[in-house]
């Protein structure tokens, strides 16, 4: 048997646990977590090697009902990803009842040639009478490749997971170098690290509605990587609530995100966040192509 490679398509509905199971594959931090639906909003690719060959994840944004242009976008990428895919995982919560937004996500993958996965993730946080009966719904509704309950969260079941994929799998070359772990540069991922802790610390007072930008990135004196970003908002009173009284809400996001990013550079840095208003930027097509939405 020689080494085989191909491309996994990760889908579901939003906070479901795709970016979570990818970062956990992958054995660090390359998409962000949220319990905010719809964080992912670019397609992340994951990078993962064994003896058996490689298996690169394609993370999408959750599939949901567009509620504005950036919204269009992130279901776009979602259902693009579907045509160049060797196996597609379809991720479900377990315990979760199907709903109108299951329904479509089925529907959709109905129509495609591609052996589809049922992954039934968070098994952890119910019972087993919970996860099996999640998967006798899911079963009257489409007839899937394989059907694997895991805890993307604990990392229960992936690795037979994995194995279960690579049986999928065309004989190929590796498409990346064994040590790679994403294709996405390095200025996206420390942008989507910061993201990540905004969203994290501001919680339920700050709606999905940030973007970040880094706007300078070079090593400094002393092996300091000097990280200047820009944290935009839609509205003012947006703005007030991520800096905070006398910064000190800006102070704990740069904190937070500053360890991160070292844990990925490997080196120190100096983390130089600023905070500025873009009005309506997620409906303005301009704005979303300066953000990398294309």
């Amino acid at each position: 048997m020689g080494t085989k490679s191909g491309f996994v398509s990760i889908i579901g509905r939003p906070n479901v646990g795709k970016s979570t199971f990818l970062n956990t594959v992958i054995g660090q931090k390359i998409a962000i977590v949220s319990n905010k639906p719809q964080t992912t909003r670019n397609r992340i690719q994951g990078i993962y090697t064994s003896d058996a060959g490689q298996i690169i994840f394609i993370d999408t944004p959750g599939i949901h009902k567009p509620r504005h242009k950036l919204g269009e976008y992130m279901v776009g990428v979602a259902r693009a990803t579907l045509r160049e895919a060797d196996v597609i995982l379809y991720m479900v919560e377990a315990g979760a009842e199907p709903g109108a937004g299951e329904e479509h996500i089925v529907d959709i993958l109905k129509h495609t040639t591609t052996p589809v996965f049922l992954v039934v993730n968070k098994i952890d946080l119910v019972d087993q009478d919970e996860v099996s009966r999640s998967i006798r719904n899911f079963r009257l509704r489409m007839d899937f490749a394989e059907i694997v309950p895991v805890s993307a969260a604990l990392g229960i079941n992936i690795q037979p997971l994995l194995q279960k994929i690579f049986e999928y799998l065309p004989e190929g070359p590796l498409y990346y170098s064994p040590d790679d772990v994403t294709d996405q540069p390095e200025r996206f991922v420390v942008a989507e690290l910061i993201r990540e802790k905004a969203l994290h610390l501001t919680r339920e007072e700050v709606p999905h509605s940030l973007a970040v930008e880094v706007e300078e990135m070079k090593p400094r004196t002393q092996g300091v990587m000097y990280v200047r970003a820009v944290i935009f908002a839609e509205r003012d009173s947006q703005k007030g609530i991520l800096i905070g009284k006398g910064g000190s809400m800006l102070k704990r996001i740069g904190e937070a995100a500053r360890l991160d990013i070292e844990n990925m550079l490997g080196v120190n840095t100096y983390l130089d966040l600023w905070v500025k208003v873009k009005k309506d930027w997620r409906n303005t097509e301009a704005h979303l192509k300066n953000f990398g939405y294309r």
